[in-house]
């Protein structure tokens, strides 16, 4: 790869991939609307000759063919994210995660890039009772507007690289921890306590399991399946990995671990049931063995994961104002 084309570049994750790519000499081009990115997250990148920074939104296709012009990598990590509130406004996830997908191909296409990754998730396995759950795992019905819009976008993007000699990369995370962090239950905790450190609300009952990933073994991880050898000629043309660690946790243990570095002891109160919210997984574990199988590994914890999240939270207040 000589030119990496990124969507969600001022992003939590996109931003991050953009500076391990210029530290390893690659050109990048990054793509982002700005709708949830922080232009702060980009400053080093800004001052390196070769980043160029597009601003633009992945619904406009014309400026996204024009954007991508020269490029031979795109790095597909633009999304809605916000999975808690999708039936609030059910058109975004449509929109941003799949005909957002489907422009990003038919880009590539015109621009005769055949090479993507792709930012998945977990929560495309549903409610299911596979765990740890593998690649191959059947699909049940899906619970989220989020899951659904992000299992379209994978088809989307199996049937071009069959119809149009693509290769592409599916990364299917569990949710991300680290620098940078701008949402999920640690960014959430965290803010209640700073407003009312005597009590927290806790979605749910508490005893929701789930993984998460630290963001510098997120970006290993996708680099490391990247740099490896093309796939074979005239064989598989998609590669699918789940993306997470050997671990699990439950919302009480990262309750417990967030209150510990904070020094605090809040009465917690929880809205009951298993679910925090319709669509919300109670369980979340991915099997890895078959990216680990290429030799990658999370060298971090769960918890080394949300407590590093809360430093960065704590280092960084701007961010509340900002989101």
């Amino acid at each position: 790869m000589r030119k990496v084309f990124v969507t969600g570049a001022a992003g939590f994750i996109g931003s991050s991939l953009v500076d391990k790519l210029l530290a390893k000499g690659k050109a990048v081009v990054g793509w982002d609307n700005f709708s949830t990115g922080q232009p702060e997250f980009l400053s080093n990148a800004l001052t390196s000759p070769r980043f160029q920074l597009l601003r633009g939104d992945c619904l406009d296709a014309d400026a996204l063919k024009r954007g991508m012009a020269g490029c031979d990598l795109v790095v597909h990590f633009a999304a809605n994210a916000d999975v808690r509130f999708g039936r609030d406004h059910p058109a975004k996830d449509l929109e941003q995660n799949t005909i957002a997908t489907f422009n990003i191909l038919e880009a590539m296409r015109v621009n005769g890039i055949l090479k993507l990754a792709f930012s998945s998730t977990g929560s495309v396995y549903g409610d299911t009772n596979v765990f740890p759950t593998p690649e191959d795992a059947p699909f049940p019905i899906q619970t989220s507007l989020y899951g659904a819009s992000k299992v379209a976008g994978e088809c989307l993007i199996q049937a071009y690289c069959e119809g149009f000699g693509f290769e592409g990369y599916i990364f299917r995370f569990v949710s991300i921890l680290g620098e940078r962090y701008t949402h999920g239950h640690v960014y959430d905790f965290y803010k209640q306590l700073i407003e009312h450190p005597g009590y927290l609300d806790v979605l749910g009952d508490g005893t929701q399991r789930k993984s998460y990933l630290y963001i510098q073994d997120c970006l290993s991880a996708v680099l490391h399946v990247l740099g490896r050898p093309q796939m074979a000629e005239g064989g598989r043309r998609v590669e699918i990995y789940n993306l997470g660690t050997l671990e699990f946790c439950q919302v009480t243990d990262s309750i417990r671990w967030v209150c510990e570095h904070l020094g605090l002891r809040p009465d917690l109160r929880f809205t009951g049931g298993e679910r925090g919210w319709i669509g919300d997984n109670p369980m979340i574990f991915l099997d890895t063995a078959k990216v680990r199988a290429t030799g990658w590994t999370a060298a971090y914890t769960i918890r080394q994961g949300i407590i590093k999240s809360l430093e960065w939270l704590q280092q960084n207040p701007w961010i509340f104002d900002r989101r």
